[in-house]
């Protein structure tokens, strides 16, 4: 019985070494880039990797910050912002390690070049709309949290990576083990902007209970959840309704203050 328990304790402690080492290739997953030769970049100045982000630009104060999913080649997104958007010029962050970012992805260093390509971009556009997607919903909360965003758009966001892999993984000690923890629910209160919370209503990802959590952390009379009806976590964008919710110019049934 003894040989027995300290087996199930090795292979149980050597389970969450494993964890522990490999955790962030099950949260980031690279994608190459589409770019053209013809498309537009952007060198983020950040000191330790060479950061790119994807332009469209646009004369005028208004800009969109985008900040994609984990699995996301942002450039795709390009024409279905610059049609929500058309009066904004567009920046699309690579992450570290996607499309032709080098350096390796975690969020202290998201983050961090995040609000880099938020300072570059606004030192040419006075108003800038963040937008996350997803993953990058974690990233947007703490920008806006830090930095003077006109206005907020968070597409299937979380409350918490941390929250959502214990539900998960609910044998491990997660709380010790993850490092990168995007905990949205713990900045939500410092954002000051108009948000615009938009939830997919059969997402299969992240639950809505996670979605709901997140909203109410932000202070009254910041946030409005708008839910896309049949839309699943990664067709949320193909909805009809996605593009018009996204711009602000209409409302959707389930609307949530």
């Amino acid at each position: 019985m003894t040989s027995a328990l300290a087996l199930a304790a090795s292979a149980y402690v050597g389970l969450c070494l494993v964890v522990f080492v490999v955790q962030r290739s099950l949260i980031y997953f690279p994608q190459p880039s589409s770019l053209g030769d013809r498309d537009t970049l952007v060198v983020v100045p950040v000191a330790d990797a060479h950061v790119v982000a994807s332009v469209r630009s646009r004369t005028g104060p208004k800009a969109i910050v985008y900040l994609g999913g984990n699995g996301e080649d942002v450039t795709l997104s390009i024409a279905e912002l610059a049609a929500s958007f058309p009066q904004h010029a567009l920046y699309l962050l690579h992450y570290r390690s996607y499309g032709r970012s080098g350096g390796e992805p975690s969020e202290t260093a998201l983050v961090g070049d995040a609000l880099a390509l938020f300072d570059l971009v606004h030192r040419e556009h006075a108003s800038i709309e963040v937008v996350g997607r997803s993953l990058g919903t974690g990233i947007a909360v703490q920008v806006a949290g830090a930095r003077p965003v006109a206005r907020l758009v968070l597409v299937t966001p979380y409350d918490s990576v941390l929250a959502l892999a214990a539900a998960r993984f609910p044998y491990l000690p997660v709380a010790w083990l993850l490092r990168d923890r995007y905990e949205s629910s713990r900045h939500a209160a410092r954002v000051t902007a108009p948000t615009l919370i938009v939830a997919a209503e059969n997402d299969e990802v992240i639950p809505r209970a996670s979605t709901e959590r997140l909203l109410a952390h932000f202070r009254p009379g910041i946030a409005t959840l708008k839910v896309i009806r049949n839309a699943r976590h990664n067709d949320v964008s193909d909805q009809p309704d996605y593009g018009p919710i996204l711009g602000g110019s209409t409302a959707a049934s389930g609307d949530k203050p």
